[in-house]
């Protein structure tokens, strides 16, 4: 017997790209172990001082008095623990002259819960059958957004400007002069570092979307997962930026505490209030363990200190290894293009007029034991079936070891030149 759905239960229900993703990770993860190159996923990477630091905390929790009780035994409110959020304000406030108190800081389970909450808050039906959505004024944009909405498409995209550099390289920039909007934008959404293409939009870039926002009277929102100030996986030069007409959202996700699930958002305190609502009645409140680790290190600034000196310049090896193996395994004849790395864990790579998509691609790859992510799946809210860019890009992880990573681009650029070969005969 199969129980009916509702439209809420069909759209949740009927699979995603994020959803596909995990599962395939979590599969092969199972079942693949050693064989499996895990190329796929936002997974940190395990940077042994970031390791040491959380067994350290742990062991702090445990040896205080009273401390674990309060983090296994307890619900706190719903915005989460209150001297969490002063001390998150606190930080920005002495480093950065925010204007923040507590009440300017609500944590939720993790950054993609956030993102659920906001978009269908500001987004969607309204009581007078108006439909809003949210400009995305640079895709392609976070895979983890496409399918949050309740029902409705809540998305509209904008195609990205194309900066050519040198042969191999490129750059998306937001493009301004494509940037139509009406009074049906209900937010403007960028990550930043963008994921999937490590792109850092500029502070220009930001100054000018906080504009656009603010004179449609809509927020402009954030996502700072992999950002300045922490977890800084950032390699070019980008200000933190805050006030009443933005929503920032940080994670500890990035930083080494994915497990935690542990989401924080800067805004308004009418936001910040919303957020604790949504958050009572779905889950009543939110995970107590990664406020509880990252704390003191935010009371001290300490978080800022490893970001700065460990996590940022792990990553940006990480990536100067990644493009040195593309370099390496490529053939220079090739139509390839890699994104220029500005931030995040991934490399983002174009394979012009590639004759197939890059789903096939996809597929093949995971057949030979490599797990990557196919672009399509980052084109959401563009409605332009016959822009074939959409299909030629693939978004590859650098966070695995370095003979993981290595021995992945040797297959991709394989498979890559078996597609154009086999096209040519």
């Amino acid at each position: 017997m199969t129980w009916e759905l509702s439209e809420f239960g069909k759209h949740l229900c009927g699979g995603s790209g994020i959803g596909e993703l995990m599962d395939d990770l979590g599969h092969a993860l199972a079942s693949g172990g050693d064989e499996i190159r895990m190329l796929g996923g936002g997974q940190p990477a395990r940077i042994p001082v970031m390791d040491q630091r959380w067994r350290q905390r742990m062991s702090e929790l445990v040896a205080g008095q009273g401390e674990l009780e309060h983090m296994l035994g307890n619900y706190e409110p719903p915005a989460g623990n209150l001297s969490f959020r002063k001390a998150v304000a606190g930080l920005f406030r002495e480093r950065f002259g925010w204007p923040l108190e507590a009440e300017n800081v609500g944590v939720t389970m993790g950054g993609q819960t956030a993102f659920f909450f906001l978009f269908n808050a500001l987004a969607g039906r309204f009581h007078d059958e108006r439909q809003k959505k949210i400009l995305l004024p640079l895709v392609p944009e976070y895979i983890g957004y496409a399918n949050q909405s309740l029902g409705s498409e809540i998305f509209t995209g904008v195609k990205p400007g194309m900066e050519l550099i040198g042969d191999h390289e490129f750059k998306y920039h937001v493009d301004f002069d494509d940037l139509s909007v009406n009074e049906d934008i209900a937010a403007v959404c960028v990550s930043r570092p963008t994921n999937p293409t490590g792109n850092v939009l500029t502070d220009d870039e930001i100054t000018r979307l906080e504009a656009l926002a603010s004179d449609l009277s809509v927020p402009l929102m954030i996502d700072n997962a992999y950002g300045a100030p922490f977890p800084n996986a950032i390699f070019t030069d980008a200000t933190p930026v805050w006030n009443e007409g933005i929503i920032l959202t940080l994670s500890l996700s990035k930083i080494g505490l994915p497990g935690t699930r542990t989401g924080i958002v800067i805004a308004r305190q009418e936001i910040i209030q919303a957020l604790s609502s949504m958050t009572s009645i779905v889950g009543l409140a939110n995970p107590n363990i990664g406020q509880a680790i990252a704390k003191p290190l935010i009371e001290s600034g300490e978080i800022l200190k490893l970001s700065d000196e460990v996590v940022q310049p792990f990553y940006q090896a990480k990536s100067k290894k990644a493009l040195a193996y593309v370099e390496e395994f490529f053939d220079a004849r090739l139509p390839y293009r890699v994104h220029r790395s500005e931030g995040a864990f991934f490399l983002w790579m174009w394979f012009e007029h590639l004759p197939i998509t890059s789903r096939e691609l996809y597929e093949r790859l995971k057949s030979r034991g490599v797990l990557v992510v196919p672009g399509s799946f980052f084109f959401f809210g563009v409605d332009d079936p016959d822009w074939r860019h959409r299909d030629e890009c693939l978004r590859v992880s650098f966070t695995m070891p370095d003979e993981v990573v290595r021995d992945g681009f040797r297959i991709i650029a394989d498979e890559v030149a078996k597609a154009y070969a086999h096209s040519s005969c």
